[in-house]
């Protein structure tokens, strides 16, 4: 299987240790979604706009560490997306965002540059 990533679990972020055992396929922008800053994190949302990310092969306790950590309170839901890939999993956040910082690149690695 696959998954999506575009925040903290990608290379050299803070949760990358997550992906320890993953296998790197290669970077990928993923249409009609919107990211914004949660703070230490992003989230995507559906919407006009792009991610930035990376794709991952991962294995199933991998998948299960990793709703663990991104499901639990319902903060994210995990949505299937196609990539060049295939089809791969994606964290999208389920909380509204008004008041949030919208990261127009739509890139968390360019959060800074506004």
């Amino acid at each position: 299987m696959r998954i999506f990533v575009y925040g903290s679990l990608r290379r050299k972020q803070g949760n990358s240790h997550w992906m320890t055992n993953a296998q790197w396929l290669g970077d990928h922008t993923q249409e009609n979604y919107v990211l914004y800053s949660l703070g230490h994190y992003p989230g995507a949302v559906p919407g006009e706009g792009v991610v930035s990310g990376e794709v991952y092969r991962i294995d199933a306790s991998t998948l299960s560490e990793l709703d663990a950590l991104r499901t639990k309170g319902g903060e994210y839901s995990r949505q299937l997306i196609q990539t060049p890939y295939g089809g791969a999993w994606m964290y999208v956040y389920q909380r509204p965002v008004e008041g949030l910082t919208r990261i127009d690149s739509g890139n968390w690695l360019d959060r800074e540059k506004h």
